[in-house]
């Protein structure tokens, strides 16, 4: 069974931005996604989603569209 838990935004960029300073402590960017992902409280992948839209909106990223978009 899955666990459908909303984060407000606040929460997600909390949790971003712990990835973001915390990368430097870890050998890779998804060793540090799965160290942080428990803490929030959400699944590895989802802090990875919420990594990548947070590289799109700033401007990084794949070119994929935007929050605001």
């Amino acid at each position: 069974m899955t666990k459908n838990t909303r984060f407000s935004p606040e929460v997600r960029q909390r949790a971003v931005r712990m990835v973001l300073e915390s990368q430097g402590e870890y050998d890779s960017q998804w060793a540090t996604i799965c160290s942080i992902a428990p803490k929030i409280g959400c699944t590895p992948e989802t802090l990875r989603v919420w990594g990548r839209q947070h590289e799109r909106d700033t401007g990084g990223g794949d070119g994929g569209l935007t929050t605001a978009e």
